[in-house]
């Protein structure tokens, strides 16, 4: 059983969501496997702003990737999920 840790962007779908709240929701969507380690709000361009998230990842389930980056999709308010680093732990 390894783990991973990845970073993930979490782009808005405007600059009118409350990045906040979606913080506080992210525990609540993560698929069995994930762990969040961390989150900050980053800032894009232009006033818009992004949700760095790390997370730790048990690579026991071959497809905890893809439920991760679904469940992150399914995030209301969330336009774009991007990985953008992965570190075996």
């Amino acid at each position: 059983m390894g783990q991973i840790v990845a970073g993930y962007d979490l782009m808005p779908e405007s600059t009118d969501i409350d990045l906040e709240a979606i913080i506080a929701k992210l525990p609540s969507v993560l698929p069995a496997g994930v762990k969040l380690l961390e989150t900050k709000i980053a800032p894009v361009a232009f006033g818009l702003m992004k949700i760095n998230a790390g997370f730790l990842i048990d690579d026991s389930d071959e497809s905890v990737g893809s439920k991760l980056e679904s469940a992150l999709h399914a995030i209301e308010g969330i336009e774009g999920v991007e990985c953008v680093s992965q570190t075996v732990y």
